[in-house]
């Protein structure tokens, strides 16, 4: 990266007050940036930018991150992406006056190989996350990936190691530690602060997935590249059937969340949010789980052995209830659905409150009328910088060289919890976890499970 001066860091008070006016329950600002953030948008502080996967989820990315950079190019296999992604670029640009030309590209490769490039989002389906994170750092590229960072614990643990060695700055996109009002982030504080005494129990709900029926094989479109969108998953037909959704049912763009090859269905879509935010608060994300056990399960499709037996469906579980094991006797339940709703209740010996993204309710909550969280302690949790945009904190990062407030380690830990719940339900067994070696103890033959099989040509060459 070029060299750029790096300004004071630090809590400024009128920010924060402005930021944290969720406190009274407002919601933040998207815009809300801190004085370090502020120093970044002289021309010659802006880094440049390289956009990697411009589908639907990327337009709300793309307009946070060039608060802060300047786009050089972007990247999709899907040629109406690509194109679609160049004139948004554009067209943020002109509103800037700025006259950069933007270029399009179907090999993210390209993004990487160029010098002038900075920072690059990833925007592309799970399962090439890590693969595309890993060879951006490796480029000297500080990333802002979106969630879930990785199809397997495998490949966490390759994403952590080469963190450690390139010393990136890597955001992962888990917007809730920063944003939906600060209600996540109080969440925390309240359990940190013991206003529910001995946390007991944590309900995650994530949500069920959907079923499809039938999907039938039909021509590829022509704009997309089908090889290396599947990448390291197995070549298999383009399947699509139209429907009153806005993408139908198929094996591409948005839907790829409910196919096990791609992803981890609602588990890790979901789980990546809320797992994250109650392993936060128990300050489980520098450790892990003892033991997880999958209560109940229900499939799409015919499963064997774990593995879907129909390909022309879509096969990740649609209803759930999985028992994780946390240390201290934390008793952690990831569903998909409860009588609360969406959202994280926490049990204690002194009370119990559930968080949403749209609100926060119980006594506990109430209390905090009388008995407000401070600002200090949000400040404090938040890594010591002003809590309320999740890519402003990213680019504040980059400049001080610190770790964003979702960092890699963290979410990894996180999303092991996810990955062997989904192992739990596909096994049909319980599995007792060691989070120092990161190994299942009670039945090594599930070790399997932690990684799997990658399409020649597109595996991850990290050795861990």
């Amino acid at each position: 990266m070029t060299q750029r001066s790096v300004p004071k860091t630090g809590v400024d008070r009128r920010d924060f007050l402005k930021t944290t006016a969720a406190l009274a329950g407002a919601t933040m600002p998207y815009w809300a940036m801190t004085n370090s953030v502020r120093a970044m948008q002289s021309p010659n502080e802006r880094p440049v930018l390289g956009c990697i996967g411009t589908g639907d989820r990327w337009y709300q990315v793309v307009g946070g991150a060039l608060r802060y950079s300047d786009g050089a190019a972007v990247c999709d296999v899907d040629k109406s992406h690509v194109g679609k992604g160049r004139e948004k670029v554009l067209e943020i640009h002109g509103k800037r006056n700025l006259t950069r030309d933007v270029e399009a590209y179907e090999d993210y490769r390209k993004i990487l190989d160029r010098k002038d490039i900075d920072v690059v989002t990833i925007v592309t389906p799970d399962h090439w996350h890590s693969k595309i994170a890993i060879e951006a750092m490796q480029a000297g590229k500080d990333v802002y990936c979106e969630k879930p960072l990785t199809l397997t614990i495998q490949e966490g643990k390759q994403i952590v190691k080469v963190l450690k060695e390139t010393k990136r700055v890597f955001q992962v996109g888990t917007q809730q530690r920063s944003e939906m009002g600060l209600n996540f982030l109080k969440a925390v504080a309240m359990i940190r602060d013991g206003r529910i005494g001995k946390v007991q129990k944590i309900t995650c709900d994530i949500g069920g997935a959907p079923s499809s029926g039938e999907i039938p094989a039909v021509p590829t479109p022509a704009d997309i590249n089908w090889d290396m969108w599947l990448g390291q998953a197995p070549m298999v037909d383009f399947r699509f059937k139209q429907t009153g959704s806005k993408w139908g049912n198929s094996r591409c763009h948005y839907e790829f969340r409910w196919w096990y090859e791609y992803s981890g269905g609602k588990m890790t879509d979901w789980g990546a949010h809320h797992v994250d935010i109650a392993s936060w608060a128990i300050e489980m994300d520098s450790s892990g789980p003892t033991s997880v056990e999958g209560i109940s399960a229900t499939h799409p499709c015919e499963m064997k052995d774990g593995w879907p037996q129909q390909v022309d469906r879509y096969n990740a579980a649609t209803e759930f209830d999985v028992k994780v094991m946390c240390p201290n006797d934390v008793e952690m339940h990831i569903v998909s659905k409860s009588k609360d709703g969406n959202g994280i209740l926490f049990e204690g010996t002194e009370g119990r409150f559930h968080v949403s993204r749209g609100a926060m309710k119980g006594k506990p909550v109430e209390d905090l009328k009388d008995n407000p969280i401070t600002e200090e302690a949000l400040v404090k949790i938040y890594k010591g910088k002003v809590p309320g945009n999740h890519m402003g904190n990213f680019f504040e990062c980059i400049k001080d060289r610190t770790d964003p407030i979702s960092d890699v380690y963290s979410h990894h830990r996180a999303m092991t919890v996810c990955h062997l719940a989904n192992i739990a339900i596909r096994t049909g067994k319980k599995i007792d976890w060691d989070s120092q070696s990161e190994t299942i103890t009670n039945d090594p033959a599930l070790n399997q499970w932690l990684s799997r099989e990658q399409r020649k040509g597109y595996e991850i060459n990290v050795s861990v």
